[in-house]
């Protein structure tokens, strides 16, 4: 999906013949999705549907699926998050990776080790041990750094803005690009899918921001406004922040 994936193994069986099955596992998910989903290959199904090559029912289950996840999101955030792009095409890509990276990642589960997996900068975390990660926020004026450190022993972590793709997100309400002075909104939870769907949510409500993160339980959220300052919502856990005022 035009990202890249990484998974980091922690723990006395990480370089075990059973980690390295299930790290084959989760990419041949992940290859295996991407090839349904992927704007980025002219063949999938979603890239055939959007040119209307194909129609629903010709394409996998997993596209029904998706659109039916992408459909409660909508609902969840207000109109907030929305698959449908202005010009009426369908891109599932704002849910469709923590989608298919917490879906994948099951296969990490069946394995004594600590495993944090990356994908393109959002971040799932399953630690049987308990002993956290510590996930960088980086910094969207500069990606060399780290602008907020959280600590995570379990569930994910997720960012939206504008550092790596520059302003591509826009307002499903006025379907115009969405203006805000956000440079980036992060929100931490239990689901990598869910904190990817606020997080976007979150970026494109604007000064309505902690609002939106609130409207699942168990998420928290940190925004880093125009200036470079850092903001966060009551539930973020304190502390951790390197380099920017809080």
């Amino acid at each position: 999906m035009g990202l890249p994936i990484s998974v980091l193994a922690r723990g006395d069986l990480a370089q075990s013949p059973e980690a390295d099955r299930a790290v084959h596992a989760v990419f041949g998910e992940l290859v295996a999705v991407d090839a349904v989903f992927s704007l980025y290959k002219p063949d999938s199904f979603v890239s055939r549907l959007q040119r209307g090559e194909v129609g629903w029912d010709d394409c996998p289950s997993d596209v029904r699926r998706v659109a039916d996840r992408c459909d409660r999101a909508k609902v969840m955030t207000g109109g907030l998050f929305d698959a449908t792009r202005p010009d009426g095409t369908w891109d599932p890509s704002g849910l469709v990776k923590g989608w298919a990276a917490e879906r994948a990642a099951r296969h990490l589960a069946d394995v004594a080790v600590d495993w944090c997996l990356n994908a393109g900068g959002d971040v799932l975390v399953l630690s049987p041990t308990g002993e956290p990660f510590t996930v960088g926020v980086q910094d969207p004026r500069d990606v060399h750094r780290v602008a907020a450190a959280v600590p995570c022993s379990s569930g994910a972590v997720a960012t939206s803005g504008t550092a790596a793709r520059g302003a591509h997100l826009y307002d499903p309400r006025s379907g115009a690009a969405a203006e805000t002075g956000w440079s980036s909104i992060t929100v931490l939870g239990p689901s990598l899918e869910t904190a990817d769907v606020l997080a976007t949510a979150a970026f494109v409500a604007g000064d309505r921001w902690r609002e939106t993160v609130d409207l699942v339980g168990g998420y928290a959220g940190l925004g880093i406004d125009a200036d470079g300052a850092v903001h966060r919502t009551p539930a973020w856990p304190p502390g951790g922040h390197v380099g920017l005022p809080a």
